[in-house]
């Protein structure tokens, strides 16, 4: 088995996440068997309870990990099914290696960093591999180089690269080379500082992936190549990307970096086909039609708050040869200034997940312009509760209808919190997570969507559908048209007089790819489109 190794340095948010996946694109399309994982320094046990403003969106995994974003930019670059092994944070390590020192497992040994922290990490990147039965295995290190929290997982690398022999691991380092206007040159002394505190804790890296604004001349090349230790076929050129995330890996590809690697490691395998991803990436780039889509949310000022709506859109536009023009649109503007100011015109409204009562009417009030405008609309575990609220209120006559999450008091709980949610203190890991099988009803425009009478979608919540309520608004045309399999709980609803209204309580935009887009996704632009003609 083969090891890589992504590092970081001089500044973070460089794409370490998506140079590690692009790479496991091109690996994969060259027949190779990739697995992709995250080792995260922070203390939280896992970023289910971080605030989205700070951390971006919170990636579920099938088996109900809640998990860094990258690991979405794994599964959707690659064929990867991740579990919470693939996400590893300083928490999770610490909280083991204490639980271990409470059982005795350690003998009354004293507990050290070396060597009790740095064998639990070792322990998971060999579980991942192990469990994988993957070629190869890469390893993302989260934060910046020379960060205190994150100076066990380099040592622990270290000692792993030297356990399993050079010649089977690599280190394949991010790093900024920025471009200083006054001087009208690219500047190598970070990536030369960077990589010196690397080789400080004895890691020399093999690969330089060099982040820049302008390209690196020969010159550039050379002086890091020098500097740096590396070979020169192995400094790597990764400039923004002209259009889309999605030509990373063609870009990357042009630079050679899949080959480079495969020299690395010592892999013969044959040259990858990147005709179907060329096919997507030109139909992202140059589609033949547009449409605007509002996604109404309460983050929309951080980009990352909702990473996997958006990809999703971008899989769902290209299936239908068309680009997606997204309408950012704050719920908390809506709730001040009406929604005809900020939905008018737009083909489709979007209302996705979310927590707390902080632009909730707003959403609500999206939810019945999508309805009285027969406006496509798709709502996303949150989005669903607001459509049901907003129907509740505004067709069956149940003033004041709301969800116990935001209003304990109300005359009309239409959602409700799960019962084997009341007792719960502890927030983190706790929710309804992870895939669920949902029953479609047939002849529903669900069924007509996904094709079939049966859906495993992941889940992320607390409050469900109160079934005290159905018979009262399926009266006057609710649809509830996805249950879960003993029928107990409601997983999707739509509306009989609309044509096209679907909201689910689950999260299908965690199972979207740029060559499969999610059923949901991809009729919900079908709509669009013909709403916009």
């Amino acid at each position: 088995m083969k090891y890589i190794f992504v590092t970081g340095g001089v500044v973070s948010s460089l794409g370490k996440g998506l140079a590690a996946a692009s790479l496991g694109t091109l690996l994969e399309l060259r027949g190779l068997k990739v697995v992709l994982q995250k080792l995260d320094p922070y203390l939280n046990v896992d970023p289910g309870t971080m605030n989205p403003f700070q951390h971006g969106e919170v990636y579920v995994l099938a088996d109900g990990a809640e998990t860094d974003l990258d690991l979405g930019h794994y599964e959707r670059f690659t064929n990867c099914v991740l579990t919470r092994a693939n996400n590893l944070t300083s928490g999770q390590v610490y909280e083991t290696v204490l639980g271990k020192e409470r059982r005795g497992d350690y003998l009354g040994k004293t507990v050290q960093v070396i060597p009790h922290i740095t064998d639990e990490i070792k322990s998971r990147i060999r579980e991942v591999g192990a469990d994988s039965g993957a070629d190869i295995v890469i390893t993302e290190i989260g934060g910046t180089t020379g960060d205190i929290e994150g100076l066990p997982f380099l040592e622990a690398i270290r000692q792993f690269i030297l356990e399993v022999g050079s010649g089977n691991a690599i280190i394949m380092h991010v790093t900024l080379v920025p471009f200083i206007k006054a001087a009208g040159e690219l500047k190598t002394k970070p990536t030369q500082q960077s990589i010196a505190k690397l080789r400080e804790i004895g890691l020399q890296p093999q690969v330089l992936i060099c982040r820049t604004e302008m390209p690196l001349i020969e010159e550039v090349r050379q002086k890091l190549s020098l500097f740096c230790n590396v070979p020169l076929d192995a400094v790597i050129e990764a400039g923004d990307v002209a259009h889309t995330i999605y030509e990373a890996p063609l870009n990357l590809r042009e630079e050679g970096l899949d080959s480079t690697v495969c020299r690395l490691l010592n892999l013969e395998t044959k040259d990858p086909d990147l005709s179907n991803w060329k096919r997507f990436v030109q139909r992202v780039i140059a589609p033949k039609k547009r449409v605007r889509i509002a996604i109404v949310g309460k983050y929309i000022e951080l980009q990352d708050a909702y990473k996997s709506i958006y990809e999703s859109l971008t899989h769902s536009g290209a299936a239908n040869d068309c680009g997606i023009d997204m309408v950012l649109v704050d719920a908390e503007d809506i709730e001040i200034e009406g929604a005809e100011k900020y939905l008018q015109g737009v083909a489709g409204i979007l209302v996705p997940g979310g927590f707390g009562d902080r632009g909730v009417e707003g959403k609500i009030k999206a939810a019945r312009y999508a309805r009285e405008s027969r406006t496509a609309f798709l709502g996303l575990c949150l989005g669903m509760q607001v459509a049901t609220i907003e129907f509740a209120r505004n067709v069956c006559g149940l003033e004041g209808a709301n969800s116990t999450e935001f209003d304990p008091e109300t005359k009309h709980p239409v959602i409700a919190i799960l019962e084997d949610q009341k007792d719960v203190t502890d927030k983190g890991g706790s929710m309804r997570l992870g895939t669920w099988q949902t029953k479609i009803l047939e002849g529903s425009l669900a069924h007509q969507v996904y094709g079939k009478t049966e859906a495993s979608e992941r889940h992320r919540h607390r409050y469900e559908f109160n079934m005290h309520y159905r018979q009262i608004l399926e009266e006057k045309g609710f649809v509830i048209s996805g249950t879960s399999p003993d029928g107990n709980l409601v997983e999707l609803v739509e509306l009989k007089n609309h044509p096209w209204y679907l909201a689910c309580q689950y999260h299908p935009e965690f199972q979207s790819k740029p060559n499969a887009p999610h059923p949901l996704f991809k009729a919900f632009i079908s709509a669009s489109l013909a709403n916009e003609e």
